[in-house]
C-alpha cells in the first residue's frame, strides 16, 4: 500500500526500489521547507499534516480490508434507539445465560453480586444469588483464613484460580474475562450474537488444529471455544424458550449492561439535559427579544430648534 502511494505521489519517498531512508526523507522535507517563504511556513505544515492523515487512513483501510473475518450484520436490538433502554427482563435471562454455561469457563472478576440489584434483581434475589459461593476471607483472630458465604459486595468468581490453570484447562487458549467484551469487540453485541450462532464446518483448504473450531465471524476462522449455546443449553426461570438464538441474544444483551451499566441512565440524563436546554433556550430567546426589540427597532431623529 506504501509503495502505490508513493507511485501515485511520484515522491519516490514509500517506493521499496527508491531505498528511502529517514536521512533521505529529512533532506527531502529540509529542501522542501527552504524554498517556502515564511507566510507559507503554516499552508506546507497543513499540506504534510494532511497528506500524512490520508495515508494513515489509507492504510488502515487496507488493514481492514485484508482481513479474512466476516463483519456482522446490524441486528435490530431493543436498546438501540437514542431513547431505548436495556430490556431488563433479557439482562436476567442473559445472566441466567452466564451462571449455567460461560462461567464454567470465562470470568468477570469487574461485575459484584450489588450491581444486579434494582437491574435484573431484587436485594433478596442478588443476596441469594451471592451466597451460592464459597469466598477465601481472613485471617481470623487466629490468623487464619476461612471461607464464606459471599456477601453482596463480593465479585463474580472465577473458574480459574490463575491465568495458567485457564490456560492448562483450554490447551493453551485463555479464556477472556466478560466484564467489557462488548466494548472491547469491534461490532459489540452484533458480533457477539453473531460468533455465539455462526459455528459451522471448516471451508475446503481451512485447516484446523487440534482442539480448534471453524466460526467465520473469528479473526482467522479458527477459535479454540467449542460451540456453547445450543437449544436446551440453558434453563429460564421465567418459562422463556431457551432457543440457540434466544441464549446468544440475552447473553449477549446481559453483556452489553455489564459493559456499561450507566446505559440506561446515560440516556435518561441526555433526556433530562436536553429538555433543559431548550427550556432554557425558550427562555433565553423571549428574554432577548424582550429586552432588545425596543432598542433594534428605535430610531433617532435630529429636531433642531428653530430660531
Amino acid at each position: 500500500m506504501a509503495a502505490f502511494v508513493g507511485r501515485i505521489c511520484g515522491s519516490g519517498l514509500l517506493s521499496p526500489k527508491g531505498g528511502a531512508t529517514l536521512q533521505k526523507v529529512g533532506k527531502y522535507v529540509t529542501s522542501f521547507t527552504g524554498q517556502v517563504r515564511p507566510g507559507g511556513v503554516a499552508t506546507a505544515a497543513g499540506v504534510l499534516v494532511g497528506g500524512a492523515g490520508a495515508l494513515l487512513y489509507a492504510l488502515e483501510q487496507s488493514v481492514s480490508a485484508s482481513g479474512t473475518e466476516v463483519h456482522p450484520p446490524e441486528l435490530p436490538w431493543n436498546h438501540k434507539g437514542m431513547l431505548d433502554s436495556l430490556d431488563h427482563a433479557s439482562v436476567r435471562r442473559g445472566y441466567e445465560v452466564y451462571k449455567q454455561v460461560c462461567a464454567a469457563c470465562h470470568s468477570m472478576r469487574f461485575i459484584a453480586y450489588r450491581n444486579l440489584v434494582g437491574v435484573s434483581h431484587t436485594e433478596a434475589e442478588a443476596k441469594a444469588e451471592a451466597e451460592e459461593i464459597q469466598v477465601r476471607d481472613g485471617p481470623d483472630e487466629a490468623g487464619n483464613y476461612f471461607m464464606r458465604p459471599g456477601k453482596l459486595s463480593d465479585y463474580f468468581p472465577s473458574p480459574y484460580p490463575n491465568e495458567e490453570a485457564a490456560r492448562a484447562a483450554n490447551n493453551g487458549a485463555y479464556p477472556p474475562d466478560l466484564s467489557y467484551i462488548a466494548l472491547a469487540r469491534h461490532g459489540g453485541e452484533d458480533y457477539l450474537f453473531a460468533l455465539l450462532t455462526g459455528y459451522c464446518d471448516a471451508p475446503a483448504g481451512v485447516v484446523l488444529r487440534e482442539g480448534q473450531y471453524y466460526n467465520p465471524y473469528f479473526p482467522g476462522g479458527a477459535i479454540s471455544m467449542a460451540q456453547a449455546l445450543y437449544n436446551e443449553a440453558a434453563e429460564y426461570s421465567d418459562g422463556t424458550p431457551p432457543t440457540a438464538s434466544q441464549l446468544a441474544k440475552d447473553v449477549s444483551t446481559f453483556l452489553v449492561w455489564a459493559a456499561e451499566p450507566y446505559h440506561d441512565e446515560r440516556k435518561r440524563m441526555g433526556i433530562k439535559s436536553v429538555g433543559i436546554i431548550m427550556i432554557l433556550g425558550a427562555l433565553s430567546y423571549y428574554i432577548k427579544r424582550h429586552k432588545w426589540a425596543a432598542l433594534k427597532t428605535r430610531k433617532i431623529s435630529f429636531h433642531p430648534k428653530s430660531k
